[in-house]
């Protein structure tokens, strides 16, 4: 987030609304000004009423919905809030964060045994003033077979638990992922180019 679009974004008190720490880094390495606010919203939307896109939208919209409540009252209002939720996709089913180890170990046993490289959808929320403004970036992730014992000993580190897919590209995960087609750090939770880019339209319009 380069001058002068980050000049004019630090007078302004900017939001992300997620707990997500991965989130959190990629957007204070472009030294950008923000505060973080965990939503309350209740991810509870039925995948089968929406298309991929929509689903992930939705889902950051109730998130900036719900953070623009907690804090609409404030004596500073915010003046933008970035709402995010990221969904990883295989053969047409979405797989969210593994809630359980027998759970995570599906999930990357599907991602890693299949052959077919899995979709990463980030769908991402701005606030600015009364203007919405949504965007979905897609990722593909091609990744390498890996064994049962491969398998069991990367969900034992603990890093799929919390992670969308059940994996977290950035760690250990890096070390069997066989190549990329997108934005990588869209895979990690924050496409932060299309993110850039969508500010700077919104803010010189």
């Amino acid at each position: 987030m380069l001058k002068p679009l980050l000049d004019k974004l630090n007078t302004m008190r900017v939001i992300l609304a997620s707990s997500s720490p991965q989130r959190r880094l990629i957007l204070e390495s472009t030294k950008l000004k923000f505060e973080v606010y965990s939503s309350n919203f209740e991810e509870n939307l039925r995948p089968e009423n929406y298309t991929f896109s929509e689903f992930v939208e939705e889902t950051a919209f109730g998130k900036v919905q719900d953070v623009y409540e907690q804090l609409k009252n404030d004596e500073m209002v915010p003046e933008i809030i970035i709402g995010v939720d990221t969904m990883v996709t295989l053969d047409g089913k979405m797989y969210g964060k593994p809630t359980t180890r027998e759970e995570a170990i599906d999930t990357i046993t599907k991602l890693t045994t299949t052959g077919i490289p899995n979709v990463v959808y980030t769908g991402v929320v701005i606030k600015y003033g009364e203007r919405i403004e949504k965007f979905t970036a897609v990722t593909t992730v091609y990744m390498g077979r890996l064994s049962k014992d491969e398998i069991l000993a990367y969900v034992d580190t603990g890093e799929p638990m919390g992670k969308a897919g059940g994996y977290g590209i950035q760690g250990i995960a890096s070390s069997f992922v066989e190549r990329i087609e997108g934005d990588f750090n869209n895979v990690i939770g924050l496409p932060l180019y299309q993110l850039t880019q969508k500010l700077k339209e919104m803010l010189n319009s």
